[in-house]
């Protein structure tokens, strides 16, 4: 019985000192981080396609971080022009960060690609853009009709991906996710408060 009890303290004590250490200690450490003036809160259009993004799964692929250039070659490769601070995800709940590169880092896509027919053609077939992507194809994002509606936005696809008949029209699902992921812009300077500089540097 004993040993039972110190088995069962010591889970008790493990788990005590792991939700100090990784969840009360960083949230107060965090809680007076302020947003960047640069930083705007998204849209009603750019939080639906967030959510998209979220049911998607793109998250399982995608990262949004750029890490510190000590350390990796986010810089050099074009990912952003510093490493990401804890300053540039106060508007994000849940936050996106992700933990697997299958694709690229979409950190700072909107400044990288900002052209939206480009993003909304890479949406529904990335392969008609870029040929070695695995990236699955969106194309349910998109409806497939005999002619285009008065204000409705036709996707303007390379021929070999265009359909024999008919038009692509862009749903609001579409123009959403894309509206969110061009939104994605973190090209400012590093926010100037201690914690953030201190991240930045090492």
């Amino acid at each position: 019985m004993t040993r039972l009890l110190v088995l069962i303290m010591g889970a008790l004590a493990t788990v005590m000192f792991a939700l100090i250490v990784l969840v009360i200690m960083p949230r107060t450490m965090l809680a007076d981080i302020k947003a960047p003036e640069q930083l705007k809160p998204l849209s009603a259009l750019e939080a639906r396609g967030r959510q998209i993004y979220i049911s998607n799964g793109c998250i399982y692929c995608h990262t949004q971080q750029v890490r510190d250039s000590n350390f990796t070659a986010d810089v050099s490769k074009g990912l952003g022009n510093r490493p990401s601070v804890p300053a540039d995800y106060v508007n994000d709940a849940p936050h996106l960060l992700g933990t697997m590169r299958t694709g690229p880092d979409l950190f700072n896509v909107g400044s990288r690609l900002p052209d939206q027919n480009w993003q909304l053609v890479h949406l529904y077939q990335p392969r008609a853009l870029v040929p070695w992507s695995i990236m699955p194809a969106f194309p349910f994002l998109f409806e497939h009709k005999a002619k285009a509606g008065p204000n409705e936005k036709t996707l303007n696809l390379p021929p070999a991906y265009a359909p024999r008949e008919g038009v692509v029209v862009v749903s609001k699902d579409a123009e959403a996710i894309v509206a969110y992921l061009l939104s994605l812009k973190h090209a400012y300077p590093a926010p100037g408060n201690d914690l953030t500089k201190e991240i930045a540097n090492d």
